[in-house]
């Protein structure tokens, strides 16, 4: 194969093994064991990839995302900054705090996530409340029931990072509290606020189903179990023992 003229290389840099070209933004890659003269053997000219700003913001975001989740949050924005191959000014340009990207990803990752749609079916009194569980379980387990959410979810609460906190708030608001004004309807009982001991229950009963996604995820440890199954169990054991309670408090 005859060799390749490089365009317009002015020198060679020995230290980087880099053709020196007046051609930016390009740079000229080839094989330093090959070259003669003004001929280089497979040369290559790459533009580099220049990112909008909010392109730029959406890498960090995702790679922080990614980087986190592997990492956990002791990790120093130093060492997200290396991973995504910018400097640490950079990064503060966009986020001025190692906190200012933690709640991006709280936001990304957790509230984002809320689908307003299933604050609407919890309510539904047209279904029966037993469907209206085991609907809302089967949607919710499927968009956090992954990986990278439940090693973020892990790493802060073992760091004291905030996220967990914030999320359960949100848990208790929008899932506890709704279902077991649903369940204390649907058992003919005047709808109230939720006492401590019936949203410790229903805590209870909702961790089930959130710990078979750890053991699944993290710990390899389910088997061939069935996630339905196991929803439609856990919500039929809310049920009864809600109603037990019920009962007990009249």
């Amino acid at each position: 194969m005859p060799p390749v003229k490089s365009p317009a290389v002015c020198g060679y840099d020995w230290t980087t093994k880099r053709a020196v070209s007046n051609l930016t933004p390009y740079v000229i890659r080839f094989d330093h064991n090959h070259l003669s003269g003004d001929h280089v053997n497979e040369a290559v000219a790459r533009p580099r990839k220049r990112l909008s700003p909010q392109e730029r913001k959406e890498e960090i975001i995702e790679k922080a995302i990614e980087f986190f989740a592997e990492e956990g949050f002791d990790s120093s924005t130093r060492g997200l900054a290396n991973r995504l191959g910018v400097t640490q000014p950079l990064l503060y340009r966009y986020f001025p705090s190692k906190g200012d990207i933690v709640a991006e990803v709280y936001q990304r990752v957790y509230l984002n996530r809320w689908q307003e749609e299933w604050s609407i079916l919890l309510l539904d009194r047209a279904q029966p409340v037993e469907v209206r569980l085991n609907s809302f379980y089967t949607l919710y387990t499927n968009s956090i029931f992954e990986r990278k959410w439940m090693r973020i979810y892990l790493f802060a609460g073992l760091r004291g990072v905030d996220i967990n906190q914030r999320y359960m708030v949100m848990v208790r608001d929008k899932i506890l509290k709704p279902i077991i004004q649903e369940v204390l309807f649907e058992f003919g009982g005047k709808v109230r606020a939720a006492t401590e001991r019936e949203i410790e229950f229903t805590w209870a009963m909702h961790g089930g189903i959130f710990y078979f996604g750890i053991r699944k995820l993290i710990y390899d440890n389910c088997g061939d179990a069935d996630l339905k199954q196991i929803i439609a169990d856990d919500v039929a054991a809310m049920l009864f023992g809600l109603k037990r309670i019920f009962n007990q408090q009249i």
